[in-house]
């Protein structure tokens, strides 16, 4: 299976290298670079792309409001923050607008390839230490009641779990963790996994 990527940086050379990089991957196609949130916005409809790497500071626009519109208009697009600013003090907004993940431009180009592939599929992405953060600020807890094997699959999928590996761990077939997946969603009122984390995170099940 293929995968198709759109870059969106307004640095021509930063671009460039990424999708230099991007290139190097096993089934991955960059179908296009945009300079701009507009552009962006306008390509993506034209030509569907399964992520977006969106550069956090845009001339138009900032990425987050960016991302924001694309979730609204199409809520199953992956969408990958990429920025040089330090991640951890905007996680709990990239978490807000629904991005599947946040890239450094400071990371090592294996880490940013792994992240790709993680989010692409179907994981969301956030470091350890944004995690241990998230846990210290004072959300507004959750009331969501799942059983055990619930708990436990929730915090394998914080931890980056793909359903495969959760499988392997509990001893499940794989269609069992989907089915098990399709009732935490409904229990939480969500429709995907970064929904489903936001939400896990604010409940009392959950343990950095």
């Amino acid at each position: 299976m293929s995968y198709s990527i759109l870059i969106v940086d307004d640095h021509p050379l930063m671009a460039q290298a990424t999708k230099v990089m991007l290139e190097q991957l096993e089934d991955i196609q960059v179908i296009g670079i945009s300079s701009t949130g507009q552009e962006c916005m306008n390509v993506v409809g034209e030509l569907n792309p399964d992520l977006v790497l969106l550069d956090y500071l845009l001339p138009d626009m900032a990425g987050t409001d960016v991302c924001e519109l694309l979730k609204k208009k199409y809520p199953d697009i992956k969408i990958v923050i990429f920025t040089g600013m330090e991640t951890e003090p905007l996680l709990p907004k990239f978490l807000e607008i629904h991005a599947s993940g946040v890239i450094s431009k400071g990371m090592k180009q294996e880490t940013i390839k792994h992240i790709i592939y993680c989010v692409l599929a179907g994981n969301v992405v956030i470091p350890q230490s944004g995690l241990q953060l998230l846990s210290r600020q004072p959300l507004p807890t959750v009331e969501v009641e799942l059983n055990t094997e619930e708990a436990a699959i929730m915090n394998m999928i914080m931890k980056g779990y793909t359903q495969e590996q959760i499988a392997d761990q509990i001893h499940m077939s794989k269609r069992s963790v989907d089915n098990y997946q399709r009732r935490i969603y409904e229990k939480m009122g969500v429709r995907n996994r970064v929904q489903a984390i936001e939400t896990f995170v604010r409940s009392k099940y959950y343990s950095v």
